[in-house]
């Protein structure tokens, strides 16, 4: 689970059925069909919970813990795929690690691959303080890998997090969706995934961004119903009070675009929100320029913030706003 987005991430766990339990500050405690969990769009990923009461790894080799170790991965890899098994452990190099790796690759006949093998086993200090525990993830890449991603672009936004802005800024069978600078198209396709909307545009300036989106829509099998224009966010040429929700993933300066250019395309966005958005209109906006985003929003009048989230992506904390007109 990315950072910031417990509250959601419990929300739609419950909404699938599951029982959540205990929050951690990575991850929630659920019990539910692991069918209806594999379908979660806000978890980065899912993984069976072993939890052992013992002092340190090397306690895993005993008999009982290995046969219960042994039981579970047998169970996950026996309907799935899967090429090799890898530890993510502090010291997964050491001589307990790779004698374990020997004990299950004897016992489940799956090879150890310890660069990169799927079926990934997190063994780590229990958070309750009770010992150690084994999370083996059920999938050979996390949730947030979506299959319908063939195509990146640099700067590109982690599918999970495009999910948790979608579900913030509201579902609805009747929207008019906008996403301005749509890039590969993630936050296009997630809203498409989510259900019905009466129409999904995308609008971005870059014709290569444009065809990374597009064949992204298809893999999804949602182009469609999509809609993709190239054009300079300034000037789109959209009709004024078109839209009833219009997102952005702003450029953050690094990646994507320069932070002088930020200094006009953040006021920007606001500007055309507020022209193409209809009443009522929801405003989803995220960046990494935190300092900026504070200026442009304490200058304005036009937009109330609703919600405003700090999340993880990829090393930084960027912040996931909610506007408003005000």
């Amino acid at each position: 689970m990315l950072e910031g987005l417990a509250p959601w991430a419990r929300q739609e766990a419950q909404e699938a059925g599951a029982e959540v339990g205990a929050e951690r500050a990575d991850g929630l405690r659920v019990r539910g069909p692991v069918e209806a969990l594999l379908s979660l769009r806000l978890a980065a990923a899912v993984y069976l919970r072993l939890g052992f009461a013992v002092p340190r790894p090397r306690a895993l080799l005993g008999d009982e813990h290995l046969r219960r170790l042994t039981a579970a991965v047998r169970a996950v890899a026996g309907g799935t795929p899967f090429q090799g098994f890898r530890f993510a452990a502090a010291g997964a190099d050491s001589a307990v690690f790779r004698r374990l790796a020997d004990e299950l690759r004897d016992a489940t006949g799956l090879p150890h691959r310890p660069d990169d093998g799927e079926l990934v086993l997190r063994v780590r200090p229990d958070p309750d303080g009770s010992g150690w525990e084994v999370l083996v993830r059920l999938t050979p890449r996390p949730l947030s890998a979506r299959s319908w991603r063939v195509c990146n672009r640099a700067g590109g936004l982690n599918a999970t997090l495009a999910a948790a802005m979608i579900r913030l800024a509201g579902v609805g069978p009747g929207d008019r969706f906008l996403n301005l600078m749509c890039g590969s198209g993630t936050l296009l396709v997630e809203r498409a995934l989510a259900g019905p909307a009466a129409s999904l545009t995308g609008v971005d300036h870059d014709a290569d961004a444009l065809l990374c989106a597009e064949a992204n829509l298809e893999a999804a099998g949602v182009a469609a119903r999509c809609r993709l224009l190239r054009a300079d966010v300034r000037e789109t040429g959209l009709s004024p009070g078109g839209f009833d929700v219009i997102v952005a993933d702003l450029p953050w300066g690094d990646a994507v675009g320069s932070h002088a250019d930020n200094l006009d395309v953040h006021p920007a966005v606001l500007d055309v929100a507020d022209r193409l958005g209809a009443p009522g209109v929801r405003l989803a906006l995220l960046t990494h320029e935190l300092r900026l985003l504070e200026r442009v929003l304490r200058s304005q009048r036009r937009w109330r913030v609703d919600l405003d989230v700090q999340v993880a992506h990829g090393g930084h904390h960027p912040r996931l706003v909610v506007l408003r007109r005000a």
